[in-house]
């Protein structure tokens, strides 16, 4: 049920087994590459991986736009009809992404997600690439 890049299981495990409703968690890099993946199929969190490059962009653009804000994305929640959607910054070019059903509370949620993120930011950090190489 993980795929991932180095040894992420137990971290996105302790998410999912910690709130009920979590469909898919998805750990992915500033460009939209998938670095690990909990519950889903492969293709799906590649699809979702490369869609949060996008949404992380414009909500990066509309920070710029709030006086006194520093111009970088926290967390975005979105409200699905069935479910939610999570993008939370994660470390330097690394995001957490999670999509739950309904009986989730996004509170609870979000809690998690920054626990998750500042108990193991570090491992979730993304070296900047060039050409689709490594910098």
């Amino acid at each position: 049920m993980i795929q991932q890049r180095g040894n992420f299981d137990w971290m996105l495990q302790d998410l999912a087994k910690g709130v009920p409703g979590i469909e898919m968690i998805v750990v992915l890099s500033a460009d939209g590459l998938r670095i690990a993946r909990h519950g889903g199929d492969p293709d799906t969190a590649d699809r979702v991986a490369a869609a949060c490059a996008g949404l992380q962009s414009l909500a990066g653009a509309v920070a710029q736009e709030i006086p006194g804000s520093d111009g970088k994305m926290k967390m975005v929640l979105i409200e699905i009809h069935g479910g939610y959607f999570y993008l939370m910054a994660a470390g330097p070019n690394a995001y957490l992404a999670v999509l739950s059903d309904i009986i989730t509370e996004p509170g609870h949620m979000s809690a998690r997600m920054s626990d998750l993120v500042v108990r193991i930011g570090a491992h979730l950090t993304s070296p900047p690439r060039r050409n689709g190489q490594t910098v």
